[in-house]
């Protein structure tokens, strides 16, 4: 097997995105590989279903704005330059691979919640990326159940 060329970082630039973004890092200096970063927004009417009657589009911009800053932070800490940052407004699952693809990412690397039962059935954004891709996966195990060994 070849090396990594291409890996495609995806964060939800909460606390344990640091965490998915050390294996990311990792493995980019393994195989000589470029980090691309993407951070994707749902927008709100997704997220309540259109059910809230009033025009959501002021809260959008500024929760775009937020994560705009955030993502450069993030993406400093990384040395991860910002033709190579993405972000984007749309369903994570979808966007994770459609950006994987225009960048021929060859590794998408996602955390996941390990979450089980239920939760697990209904799936999670790292479900969603592993069971469409077209490319490798690896699903970075975060939350309270993993110790910071």
């Amino acid at each position: 097997m070849g090396g990594y060329q291409h890996i495609l970082l995806a964060v939800d630039l909460t606390e344990e995105s640091h965490r998915v973004a050390a294996r990311a890092k990792a493995l980019a200096q393994c195989f000589d590989a470029e980090i691309h970063l993407i951070h994707v927004i749902e927008p709100l009417s997704l997220a309540y279903g259109g059910d809230i009657p009033m025009d959501l589009s002021s809260v959008q911009e500024q929760v775009h704005d937020q994560a705009k800053s955030h993502l450069a932070e993030f993406a400093a800490t990384l040395g991860v330059p910002a033709e190579r940052q993405y972000l984007i407004f749309g369903r994570p699952e979808a966007e994770i691979h459609r950006v994987a693809t225009e960048k021929a990412a060859d590794l998408v690397v996602v955390g996941s919640h390990g979450r089980h039962g239920l939760a697990l059935l209904l799936g999670s954004t790292a479900n969603g990326v592993l069971h469409g891709a077209t490319t490798d996966v690896l699903a970075v195990r975060v939350g309270k159940d993993v110790s910071e060994a």
